[in-house]
């Protein structure tokens, strides 16, 4: 049957329609921001007037910004606890979300649905109201978990009481996406390694797992990004202890530059820095994530 030349322009730029949305959403909300923002880190505020200050006008600054923002013992502080944080809550992120998604998938699990609900649901919880919720049970005064004997806003254990909340935040979402792959994968599979004598776990490590490693990698790189941009949970937990300032980590250094201290071209340099140094990272993850995999293909 002959295509119609007539028909075929006219659906020709119904693909870009309807990626129409998604690409003014994200020059609308991503785009021009960064962009924005890109333009306020090589800008600066210069009083006028001398010592008299006669008021102030913006001014270019070139590299300035940039340099000051590379010397911020305060910034690289909070880089360090960021890095630590995510040194906890990736891995716990992610072999959770196996866990949960494998024990999910075997065929003797009672109760499939009511159980991937209860995993998920923490992941609906807006990080700020899990953050507040989780606050209240370490708080000697109210916890039931025996916040009156462990201090969980010690100067070590606060590493772990951010990291619980953010991992129990994120685990849901991981799982589900771990949980699917393993839902698609064929079921001659499973029955031909029980036909050769596999027992469960057998045909969980070395057929399951193997299959859906790139969904695995997947949430891992999803919750190494996660990590790079952890702010609501200590932030939230800040005024509950006073092992968390205001520049514990990155994002909350530059919060406090914008809002608290009225310095948004420096904070603007912060952003710039702290979204290359992610996208670099998360590049470098992906790749060395992505030949792990094809090796164990191999």
């Amino acid at each position: 049957m002959a295509r119609n030349p007539a028909a075929a322009r006219r659906t020709r730029g119904f693909p870009y329609l309807l990626v129409l949305p998604a690409v003014l959403l994200f020059t609308a909300f991503v785009a021009a921001p960064g962009g924005y923002a890109l333009l306020l880190s090589f800008q600066r505020r210069k009083v006028n007037g001398g010592l008299l200050g006669g008021g102030t006008h913006t001014v270019f600054a070139g590299l300035a910004n940039y340099r000051d923002v590379l010397g911020d013992a305060q910034l690289w502080s909070g880089v360090l606890r960021m890095l630590a944080l995510g040194a906890f809550t990736v891995p716990a992120t992610v072999l959770l979300a196996l866990l949960f998604a494998v024990l999910l998938d075997l065929e003797r699990t009672r109760l499939k649905r009511i159980t991937r609900l209860t995993i998920f649901l923490p992941y609906a919880v807006p990080g700020v109201i899990a953050s507040l919720m989780w606050g209240f049970l370490y708080l000697p005064a109210t916890s039931p978990i025996g916040g009156d004997r462990v201090d969980f806003f010690g100067q070590v254990a606060v590493y772990f009481s951010v990291g619980n909340v953010a991992v129990w935040g994120a685990v849901g979402f991981n799982m589900i996406v771990i949980y699917t792959a393993l839902r698609a994968l064929p079921a001659e599979l499973h029955e031909s390694a029980r036909l050769d004598g596999a027992s469960e776990w057998q045909i969980v490590l070395r057929v399951k797992v193997p299959m859906v490693l790139p969904a695995v990698v997947m949430c891992g790189l999803f919750t190494v990004l996660a990590a790079l941009q952890v702010f609501n949970e200590p932030n939230t937990l800040k005024p509950l202890s006073n092992a968390v300032s205001s520049t514990w980590v990155p994002l909350m250094k530059i919060y406090d530059d914008a809002f608290g201290n009225s310095d948004i071209y420096s904070a603007a340099a912060t952003s710039v820095v702290l979204t290359a140094a992610a996208l670099a990272v998360s590049f470098v993850t992906a790749r060395i994530i992505q030949s792990r995999v094809q090796q164990e293909a191999a």
